[in-house]
This record gives C-alpha cells, structure tokens and sequence, in this order.
C-alpha cells in the first residue's frame, strides 16, 4: 500500500551491530576491485587457521539464533577448510 517493503539487506543489517553495519556499508561502497583483494587477503589459509576457533564458535551462535542453518554452516566450512 503506501508504505515501502523492506528489503533483504535492511532485515540483514537490522540483525547486524553498530560496528559491523559501519564496516560492511564501507565494504560495499569499496571499489570491487579493492573489496576483492581484502577478501582474498582476510579469507587466506593462515587468517582462517589462526581465528578457526573464533570462526567455528562464531558459527554456532549464528546457527542457535537462527541466522545460519545446518546446512549453510557446512557449506562455508567446506568453503574455508574447517
């Protein structure tokens, strides 16, 4: 009716903090070549070994709050070679 839906992104930053909405809106206003390379850099085999405990224990409380399921925890720990 009058009012405007809500998009996917704005439910997803809703769920965010204040830190990390400030830090993916200046990712995504990052020039895509620039995003790509600090990804490439922040996702390398020794920055995940060194925080997999972090990252495993960041997944499980994203699992019990409902944001990621089974499914999708599998498939990034295939992703990063947990």
């Amino acid at each position: 009716m009058f009012w405007k839906k809500k998009s996917d992104t704005s439910d997803d930053s809703q769920k965010m903090g204040l830190l990390q909405r400030l830090a993916m809106k200046k990712v995504m206003s990052m020039d895509p070549k620039e995003r790509e390379k600090l990804m490439q850099k922040a996702l390398n085999p020794e920055s995940v070994a060194k925080n997999k405990d972090k990252i495993l224990a960041t997944m499980e409380k994203m699992k019990e709050s409902g944001q990621l399921t089974e499914e999708q925890i599998k498939m990034a720990k295939d992703r990063l070679g947990l």
